[in-house]
């Protein structure tokens, strides 16, 4: 056997209605299909299944101190989201680690309400995207309410 490609993936939430505000507003997804209890967004060719468990707790933000070799989930976006990202998230106070500079692309890492780790990466075209060793982590930003 051989799989195609990725379908979706899955990304558990306690409250369906907060996150597909966060995935829609903020992130530009678009709604697939509804179900009661959970929601599949598109994201380009992809697909992005939010699963709503009301008993989950959030996740810490202790993952964005450096969250290279973490599991989560990335997101491709032009050169110019992702620097306007930063800002987005400091007004929308949307937890985030500094842009990490890979040598062949760059990414934002950040949390969802539910503390779901995901990045945003841009590469160019012609890079390719493998991460090199692991350097030095870059410090995590602190948006409001964090504290240093």
């Amino acid at each position: 056997m051989k799989a195609l490609q990725v379908d979706h993936v899955g990304i558990e939430v306690s409250d369906l209605g907060r996150a597909e505000r966060f995935y829609t507003e903020l992130l530009g997804f678009e709604v697939f299909l509804r179900l009661p209890d959970q929601l599949l967004l598109q994201c380009g060719p992809q697909r992005v299944a939010l699963f709503e468990n009301r008993s989950r707790r959030p996740a810490g933000r202790d993952q964005l101190h450096d969250p290279r070799g973490k599991a989560h989930h990335a997101f491709l976006v032009s050169e110019d989201d992702l620097w306007a990202s930063k800002k987005l998230f400091e007004t929308q106070q949307v937890p985030f680690h500094a842009p990490i500079d890979w040598g062949d692309h760059h990414c934002l890492y950040f949390l969802d309400p539910d503390g779901n780790l995901l990045e945003l990466v841009h590469a160019p075209v012609s890079a390719p995207t493998t991460h090199p060793p692991p350097h030095p982590a870059s410090p995590p930003s602190r948006g409001r309410g964090e504290k240093r």
